[in-house]
């Protein structure tokens, strides 16, 4: 049986570092840090608290994103939204792809449209939206405003519908805290 592991072992695929060579990487790697946010949309006004980083051997970026709407007129009852956000490069498409989990159970797949976007402005378009009604679309760009600012606009096209934005936010880098 020890050879029978032994053996397993020698023939596995061995890890493979990432990569890195064909990737501009300093694209993610500009929205490590923490944010706060003004918020604007469906939900009403708010703020936001967003915290990116780069995680696993600097493979992927993670950001935690939390979005307060108080009681408000548009929204009486206020809501808290939040949201994991996982960046990564698919290496045989050539392009960067997020995952998305929402506190709501969506999980959105979207890949970057290479043609929609330029130096200071990244456009993402779903691929998959698990657990919304079947034909859903959402659409995310980013828009740069420097290194420590960018507007980040979540649009949503239901079944059959165009696109509409849902939320607005602007984006700033917050200051170191003492």
């Amino acid at each position: 049986m020890i050879r029978w592991v032994i053996f397993l072992t020698a023939f596995a695929p061995s890890p493979q570092e990432p990569d890195r060579s064909s990737v501009d990487f300093r694209r993610l790697a500009g929205f490590v840090g923490s944010w706060e946010g003004r918020e604007s949309g469906r939900a009403g006004d708010g703020t936001g608290d967003r915290k990116c980083e780069l995680v696993l051997g600097d493979s992927f970026l993670f950001c935690d994103n939390t979005s307060t709407f108080p009681p408000q007129e548009k929204n009486p009852a206020g809501e808290v939204h939040r949201d994991w956000t996982v960046f990564s490069y698919d290496r045989q498409r050539a392009r960067f792809v997020i995952r998305q989990f929402n506190v709501e159970t969506f999980v959105n797949q979207l890949v970057l449209d290479t043609e929609a976007s330029d130096a200071d402005r990244m456009v993402f378009v779903s691929e998959s939206s698990e657990n919304a009604p079947e034909g859903t679309r959402v659409r995310l760009t980013y828009r740069f405003e420097g290194t420590d600012r960018f507007e980040e606009t979540f649009e949503i096209a239901w079944p059959g519908q165009p696109f509409e934005i849902y939320v607005t936010n602007r984006w700033r880098r917050a200051a170191a805290r003492r």
